[in-house]
């Protein structure tokens, strides 16, 4: 059941949205995103992969079709007595809207397009097998628009999320020597932040140790630490559906004059890019800052990738600190920082932190230090 100040989050939520509805003329919403439909039902820990549910909202009605598979759990999550009534009417979704559309009497119904093009061309059909003719025009990222600024509840779940994953770093530190596999870090590494608080991952955990550290991606393989290798770890912990996101480099054994080296630009591109941010920074600028620490360096051609996006109920979600984020970032949102040097058959570096933009600045939920931490062998 919700809490008293999670049920005024969501309160919030709806009214965000409504505005938006108002706003653009539009009678009704429907959405069926499941990110975007645990951000306005609150309903944690109740989506999986499927695209199993329907919203249709009108100013003043909420309606949310599910199945058997997860209505037992709807309930209990939003519970029978509240502003959501429940279904699991065995129905297609795009006659239920139609229902929904006739019951309602609603003309202008904006869909979002997230839907796949064959729900749309089935809505078409089932209203005018209802005898209605709505208008449908198309939501255009609208939700995750909204879904930037982050209310307190959120950043209470970012926060917690966060919380796990340094503590899982500082016991990983005390884990890794010389003749574990990434593969083993990895394991470890994943089963502490289960075993300590996490729902799940965040994502697929990455350890890139020595020269695989130059792949920003790299999948974790059979490659066995050594002392001197340089380990590059990017990961989080997912916590009631949000995500946590760091990466951290470590070194086995004391690091060469070139890695203390490289590091310490890394860094600086991240404190200098950290200490811009504020509300209404461009994006794009941010990026553009880490590009010429790195390049005056002499290290430009070795960083390809955008310096941060934003987090949330999704990995990557709005806004972002990259080359083609040329809008505002509103205060509330939540972005990472994440610079990086990668040098092909030597070693990778990147240091990530994810914080919230406030008023004051850059607030990093990330507690773990910025110091190159050395692993004793």
């Amino acid at each position: 059941m919700e809490t008293q100040g999670a049920a005024q989050a969501m309160a919030g939520r709806v009214a965000r949205l409504r505005t938006l509805m108002e706003e653009r003329g539009y009678d009704a919403v429907v959405l069926r995103n499941n990110p975007d439909l645990r951000w306005l039902t609150g309903a944690e820990r109740t989506f999986d992969d499927e695209i199993a549910h329907t919203a249709f909202v009108t100013a003043d009605g909420l309606w949310l079709h599910t199945d058997s598979r997860y209505y037992n759990t709807f309930c209990e999550r939003l519970g029978t007595d509240g502003p959501w009534q429940l279904d699991q009417e065995v129905i297609a979704a795009p006659e239920w809207v139609a229902q929904r559309i006739l019951a309602t009497r609603a003309r202008v119904v904006a869909v979002e397009d997230t839907v796949t093009l064959a729900f749309y061309d089935a809505l078409a059909t089932a209203c005018g097998a209802a005898s209605v003719a709505p208008a449908l025009p198309r939501l255009h990222a609208d939700i995750q628009k909204l879904r930037m600024v982050k209310d307190e509840e959120e950043l209470a779940l970012l926060r917690e999320a966060q919380r796990i994953t340094d503590e899982a770093f500082e016991h990983i530190c005390g884990f890794i020597k010389p003749g574990l596999t990434e593969q083993q870090i990895r394991a470890e590494l994943e089963n502490y932040m289960l075993s300590h608080g996490a729902d799940g991952l965040s994502f697929g955990t990455i350890i890139a140790a020595g020269p695989n550290g130059a792949n920003p991606h790299a999948q974790p393989g059979e490659y066995v630490v050594k002392e001197g290798d340089l380990i590059v770890m990017d990961y989080g912990a997912l916590y009631h559906d949000y995500h946590a996101d760091m990466t951290r480099t470590v070194c086995v054994g004391e690091p060469s004059g070139k890695q203390r080296a490289v590091y310490d630009i890394v860094r600086r591109a991240h404190e200098e890019c950290a200490a811009m941010v504020r509300p209404g920074i461009i994006g794009k600028d941010v990026h553009d800052h880490s590009v010429k620490v790195i390049s005056d360096a002499g290290y430009g051609a070795y960083y390809g990738h955008g310096l941060g996006h934003g987090v949330g109920i999704e990995i990557h979600e709005l806004p972002g600190f990259g080359r083609s984020w040329n809008k505002p970032v509103p205060a509330g949102s939540v972005v990472t920082v994440e610079p990086g040097i990668y040098l092909p058959g030597e070693f990778g570096i990147r240091l990530e932190d994810c914080g919230v933009v406030t008023e004051e600045g850059y607030q990093p939920f990330t507690a773990s230090s910025h110091d190159l931490r050395v692993i004793p062998v």
